[in-house]
């Protein structure tokens, strides 16, 4: 048995690539076995994700005390090798208490945590200006495997929930929304125009709003076509809700990142960010869509437009099958 310990305390979306390349070194590896370090808030999605065996919490604000203290329980295993997948001074002090045979980290890390490394992997072609999922997969050749995804990302919590509620009384799939991102740039201001659009098109589907953030919504949505779940969106319910959506629409976000990782079609709408670096991976995919600002300025970019650009594009999707 191998084993093999990850750094990634977060955020959300970087969490979701780590995961996928977690997932893909383990359908390279049939005898590896993960563990991982990942925060508090963002324990519940990795400890549900099959592909990770054992999971340490990391209290960010436990201080000194928490940290030496998770460091002693991490110390208890012997791992052959330790990926740094974060690159940061906090994560190259993990990885430098940590037991490991092989310590390995990015090549574009930061705040000198390249000190606690015996080896680092080197970027992919297109440098920094890569996307996370490529910069990470740089670390499967590691372990013998080919830097590119393989195998598909499950979580134990998808087949325990009953979503039921989610669904429309005719069984149609829900277009799920998420209208929060953890930047203020970054949001769009324009969610609930475009769900009232969305319902008055159809009296069969529903539209869901998502996310870990309130947002009080105080439309007159008929109750059989709109649910707020924001607020009240845990993360061990979230892949099993995306996996529920014919749709989600959301800002440039982890659940985002998520939704495209389960194989869910994706309208992102993205303001100042380049969708290149940090839309759905990968950009390529047939069921994954961008919108982008004119000029990066999300407050430019109208209901109509976006509208718009859904309906076209759910017309050639229908077209083609």
């Amino acid at each position: 048995m191998t084993e093999l310990l990850i750094i990634k305390p977060s955020s959300l979306g970087d969490i979701v690539h780590g995961l996928q390349v977690a997932a893909s070194l383990k359908a390279h590896c049939k005898d590896l076995r993960i563990s991982w370090i990942v925060r508090d808030v963002f324990a519940p999605i990795v400890r549900a994700c099959d592909a990770v065996d054992c999971v340490y919490v990391f209290d960010r604000h436990g201080g000194t005390k928490g940290f030496l203290k998770l460091m002693k329980e991490v110390r208890k295993t012997k791992f052959d090798y330790v990926f740094d997948f974060q690159g940061l001074l906090r994560s190259g002090l993990m990885t430098s208490r940590a037991h490991g045979n092989l310590k390995v980290g990015r090549s574009d890390c930061r705040e000198g945590a390249h000190l606690f490394y015996k080896k680092r992997v080197p970027l992919p072609e297109g440098g920094r200006r890569s996307h996370a999922v490529d910069i990470l997969l740089q670390f499967c050749p590691i372990l013998d495997a080919k830097p590119e995804l393989k195998g598909n990302l499950h979580f134990r919590s998808a087949e325990k929930l009953n979503l039921t509620f989610a669904d429309s009384k005719t069984g149609t799939k829900p277009i799920i929304i998420f209208p929060d991102s953890r930047r203020e740039e970054k949001k769009w201001g324009g969610f609930k125009q475009l769900t009232e659009l969305l319902i008055r098109e159809d009296k069969t589907r529903k539209v869901i709003w998502a996310g870990s953030e309130y947002i009080h919504e105080r439309s007159a949505f008929p109750p059989s076509q709109f649910l707020n779940l924001t607020g009240n969106t845990s993360l061990v319910s979230l892949p099993a809700l995306i996996k529920r959506a014919d749709w989600v629409i959301t800002n440039d976000s982890g659940p985002m990142h998520l939704a495209a990782a389960l194989g869910v079609k994706v309208l992102a709408i993205f303001g100042p960010t380049d969708p290149r670096l940090f839309g759905p991976y990968p950009l390529t995919a047939p069921n994954h869509f961008v919108i982008q600002a004119p000029v990066g300025d999300l407050k430019l970019l109208t209901v109509k437009e976006v509208y718009s650009r859904f309906k076209k594009i759910r017309e050639g999707i229908n077209s083609k099958s």
